[in-house]
């Protein structure tokens, strides 16, 4: 193969005035095909037979700038081939000004178009695309994907596959001291997916000296079928798919072996509701009507002649007064009013009846402490009715054993301000009862009142008598309870409140709570906080059931800098014994940003009987996060401590991932990354299309995504300084069942730029040659001009024919010269024995 210098390459707009040339040419030779049937219809072949002769030679082979669209909206010009079978490719995006679709959906079409793709409609679906449609007299290439083919559909389709996974989420919780018997509790929280089924777990064990116990309350899988689910397993018997639960205790302690049956909104293709009651407008021409509340503008719709309904699954929920304003040729022609009634918690108003219904028999399993009722019945439901937008009703019955519960509930928004919630019960342990709350909202502050039976408990430690150690005492018992509460905002910066509170039963009395605080500004920089807070409460036995009375002032100063800041307060409050005690308290916070010690903390406090200190440390790594406190009692002197620890492992797609930073409370779904990086500090970001988004380092990294709903991860360097190197692949698509969890391999790419000439046998430039590489692809222009960016760590490319023949060659930085960062390769080709076959 020859080899030469390449200065001059041919200019980049010469696809665009080709583009521009046939496309004028085609306006008036296809007039009868553009407005009979659609050209993805008709073959590519016979389009280009309808084209001047001077022009046919062009469409094959030769990139075109075409502009693009996915759903029927603006994604960029682009660079594509045309392929004689009727195929489309494209090979890159060269602009997108003006586009609404981010730079991840252009990355995520490019890298799904890379390899040809028949035009017309997909079936099955092809690489996410329900169909492929390329205009010749417009040079438009249109893209339509499933979600908008079936905009009707209801809901939207699980996994075809399903998926498969496993989070465990591990808490481990150790406390003790000096005189304090050590304990520790252990938990593990499952979540996984198996074909089209989710999984759920709970495990619990508790460890003090001279007992333990442990026991799984929860192992269940879930199937969402559209509008409901169902469940099998052990679970405790509380509902889901409801959106209010009248209350009944007494019922919800024990786990059961059985079936779970109700509604869901989770499939939901479209989470945004309409409003109950239709909203109509009429104008007498085409414009545009504004919705505004309140002197502020929501939306706008176009509108035709005639009468049509407002689309108003765009407004927020709530129930409220909005203004239709009809514009007609910039000018107002209508204006009338309209109520909107979307119930905020409630998705689907076209639903009224919701409802959750399970039976089986209450069972225990790694249990060490069996139910008194092992093998008895279990069921129970509960229905929600949507009576009116303003008033949800529900009602429930549960047999637990011999215990039986029911309840009855109406939950009613009088207006924008006033709220009520009442609750019926009968319950064979709780006895009848009543739930009562009212809330009031005001400019400045709300009014709440409420009454409610509640299971009370006091705990009270012993001192050590006739050789036993001190210990603790815990007494409870069911308690009705009546109160009112006042909040006001005097201004951002001081505000009040006030309650009242009388209960009968376990305790009994009335308290009264009132209290002031305000915020100021220190030298213009610092927060000071300060509260006066007075108190008048029944007494308990902690206090020998002496009334809580007191005056308590705290103040709040944080000073320092973002790393360290101070902060103390003082007050008093009530003793043990009755008595008042004063306290101060100082504490002061630092952080360090290491590798596992992210903080520390320190804090001391002086009251009446002595002086306490404590010290702490947050604690954050790839594995693990948690919390680490050490204190000294102010009254004993006693030393004791804590830590808090937690990490999660993630299993899937032949892959295992342990989990610490932050991360591991709210993992579900998600995807391991795996990245291989030719630069070792590189810092990537992984932004999830459903929103979230995580930092990825070399090494195996885990990122959460979205349960059920197909969605896409983008790639890029994180911040502003990306190096010379490309990403492969820079998105990749998901859709997985809760729980599901899949592997993926990100590598980073070190790259150069290469120039060259692709020749044939003859020492000829040939175009519409690919080169390809792992970094980057590209197509010969005129002449067979190229230019590629190339893989430092495979510096390979392939080049592949028209006719599809193709062949590696391999392209080594040192072999080769340079002019600036550009390598000169010069003339390129497959050897002849491999073009001639």
């Amino acid at each position: 193969m020859s080899s030469m210098r390449l200065s001059h390459l041919p200019p980049r707009p010469v696809p665009m005035r080709l583009a521009v040339a046939i496309a004028a040419m085609l306006a008036a030779a296809s007039a009868q095909a553009t407005a009979g049937a659609p050209d993805a219809q008709v073959s590519l072949l016979e389009q280009r037979d309808r084209m001047p002769a001077e022009f046919r030679e062009h469409l094959f082979g030769n990139p075109l700038t075409v502009r693009v669209e996915l759903d029927g909206q603006y994604l960029g010009d682009a660079e594509v081939l045309l392929h004689e079978d009727n195929r489309v490719q494209l090979i890159g995006f060269v602009e997108s000004n003006d586009s609404p679709w981010p730079q991840s959906e252009r990355t995520r079409w490019a890298e799904q178009l890379a390899e040809p793709l028949p035009l017309g409609i997909c079936a099955p679906q092809c690489r996410g695309l329900a169909a492929l449609h390329y205009s010749l007299a417009n040079s438009l290439l249109s893209l339509l994907t499933p979600a908008t083919a079936s905009a009707e559909q209801r809901n939207i389709a699980l996994p075809a596959s399903g998926s498969h996974g496993l989070i465990v989420r591990n808490s481990l919780a150790v406390h003790g001291g000096q005189d304090q018997p050590a304990s520790a509790r252990y938990s593990a929280e499952l979540s996984g997916s198996i074909g089209l089924w989710s999984t759920v777990g709970s495990y619990q064990y508790y460890a003090q000296p001279g007992s333990t116990e442990h026991y799984l309350s929860a192992l269940h899988a879930q199937r969402e079928l559209g509008d409901h689910f169902v469940r099998a397993g052990y679970f405790l018997p509380t509902f889901e798919g409801i959106i209010r639960q009248p209350r009944a205790p007494g019922t919800q302690n024990d786990t059961a072996l059985g079936v779970m049956f109700g509604s869901s909104d989770v499939l939901l293709a479209d989470t945004r509701s309409a409003s109950v009651y239709p909203v109509y407008v009429t104008a007498n021409r085409d414009g545009v009507v504004e919705i505004l509340r309140d002197g502020n503008l929501l939306a706008t719709q176009a509108v035709k002649p005639g009468v049509q309904e407002i689309d108003t699954r765009r407004l927020p929920g709530g129930i409220y007064d909005v203004v239709l304003r009809v514009i007609e040729d910039g000018q107002e022609a209508s204006r009338e009013t309209a109520s909107i009634h979307k119930p905020s918690r409630w998705r689907d108003p076209t639903r009224r009846w919701r409802y959750s219904a399970f039976a089986g028999q209450q069972r225990s399993l790694l249990d060490s402490d069996r139910s008194m009722q092992e093998g008895e019945i279990a069921a129970g439901a509960v229905v929600n009715y949507l009576l009116h937008p303003r008033a949800v009703a529900g009602a429930t019955v549960q047999q637990i054993g011999t215990r039986r519960a029911t309840g009855l509930s109406m939950d009613w928004q009088a207006s924008d301000r006033f709220s009520a919630y009442t609750n019926f019960y009968t319950s064979s342990d709780a006895g009848r009862g009543v739930d009562l709350q009212g809330l009031y909202r005001y400019r400045a502050g709300s009014v709440v009142a409420n009454h409610a039976r509640s299971w009370a408990e006091q705990r009270h430690r012993l001192p050590a008598s006739e050789g036993a150690p001190p210990r603790w005492e815990t007494r409870g018992g069911w308690q009705d309870t009546t109160a009112v509460s006042i909040t006001h905002r005097f201004s951002h910066r001081d505000n009040a409140s006030l309650r009242v509170a009388r209960s009968s039963g376990f305790t009994r009395g009335t308290g009264i709570d009132v209290s002031y605080g305000r915020r100021e500004t220190l030298f213009g920089r610092h927060d000071v906080n300060w509260r006066v807070s007075a108190y008048d409460r029944p007494g308990s036995r902690f206090t020998h059931y002496r009334r809580q009375r007191g005056i308590d002032l705290t103040v709040s100063v944080s000073l320092g800098s973002e790393r360290r800041s101070y902060s103390g307060s003082l007050g008093s409050r009530t003793g043990e014994a009755g008595q008042r005690d004063g306290y101060v308290t100082a504490v002061a916070t630092q952080r360090v940003d290491g590798k596992i010690l992210r903080s520390v903390n320190g804090m001391v406090t002086a009251e009446r009987s002595g002086i306490g200190a404590g010290a702490g440390a947050y604690l954050q790594s790839p594995l693990l996060e948690g919390d680490v406190q050490l204190y000294r009692g102010a009254g004993s002197g006693h030393v004791g401590g804590s830590a808090n620890l937690d990490s999660t492992v993630v299993i899937g797609g032949g892959h295992a991932a342990v989990l610490g930073q932050g991360r591991s409370g709210s993992v579900d779904t998600g995807i391991i990354v795996d990245v291989r990086s030719d630069f070792p500090d590189v810092t990537l970001r992984a932004d999830d299309s459903r929103g979230g988004g995580v930092q990825l380092r070399p090494g195996r990294n885990f990122v959460p995504v979205t349960a059920y709903r197909a969605g896409q991860v983008q790639f890029d360097f994180h911040g502003r300084h990306a190096p010379a190197a490309a990403l492969q692949p820079s998105t990749i698509s998901y859709h997985l069942n809760k729980g599901g969890v899949v592997h993926t391999t990100v590598d980073v790419l070190r790259t150069f730029t290469v120039m060259g000439q692709v020749l044939d046998a003859d020492g000829n430039g040939m175009r519409g040659v690919q080169v390809i590489n792992h970094a980057g692809r590209s197509v010969s222009q005129e002449e067979g001009f190229f230019t590629l960016e190339l893989s430092a760590r495979a510096p390979v490319v392939e080049l592949r024919y028209p006719n599809r023949i193709s062949c590696v060659l391999t392209m080594e930085e040192g072999r080769h010269p340079r002019e600036g960062d550009v390598l000169m390769v010069g003339g390129i080709g497959c050897p002849p024995s491999v073009v001639a076959h």
